[in-house]
């Protein structure tokens, strides 16, 4: 039991220090929470909406914080979700992730959005060469591993990466929305219990 336990333990620490390392990497581009912090900020001042799109994991990464965003009180949509309304102005804001560097539908919907006058905030972990960035208005920068990286020289036999294919990113994408989350309480002036008042009773 206790070689069990400090297995997990260590698992645990070491996944965290992964992906705790991505933000502490170096680049000339403006740090992603910052980013993200502003262009949603933008929105809110500007009475806009927000919408989130993204494929896989990245995608389910987005739902989770749409879902926070409207505890925030924004008008926060999922692309695709039967009740989202149209995006429409420059007030808008659509927020999509694209570690890779680009998917089809992501490119598509982001091109739509672009086509409508909205803003678009692309995450990424490829900004100079990917698709979607050449779409964007902003681009946030996740340095962290994906699955278009993921296949260089192969480990060793009695080795596993600890995070393989895109988790390092998604991981990295979901520590990162807690913190936006965090920032822009404190911007938006939105209290703990405020911010609870609006969880779902529907439960």
């Amino acid at each position: 039991m206790a070689s069990s336990a400090t297995s997990m333990t260590t698992l645990a620490s070491e996944m965290c220090s992964q992906i705790s390392s991505v933000f502490s990497r170096t680049s000339s581009r403006p740090p992603v929470l910052d980013v993200m912090v502003d262009e949603i900020a933008i929105t809110a001042t500007a009475k806009g909406r927000i919408f989130v799109h993204g494929v896989g994991r990245e995608g389910l990464m987005l739902k989770a914080l749409c879902m926070r965003l409207a505890h925030l009180g924004l008008s926060a949509h999922c692309v695709g979700d039967v009740n989202a309304p149209p995006i429409s102005s420059s007030s808008d804001l659509l927020l999509a992730s694209a570690g890779p560097g680009g998917f089809s539908t992501v490119d598509a919907i982001c091109g739509v959005a672009r086509s409508n006058g909205a803003r678009v905030l692309v995450l990424t972990a490829q900004p100079d060469s990917g698709s979607a960035a050449k779409l964007a208005t902003a681009i946030g920068y996740i340095p962290a591993q994906t699955m278009a990286d993921d296949e260089g020289p192969a480990p060793p036999e009695e080795s596993r990466p600890l995070l393989p294919m895109g988790s390092l990113y998604e991981g990295a994408m979901f520590v990162l929305f807690e913190m936006v989350v965090f920032r822009l309480g404190e911007v938006l002036g939105e209290s703990p219990a405020a911010v609870r008042s609006r969880h779902t009773n529907l439960e």
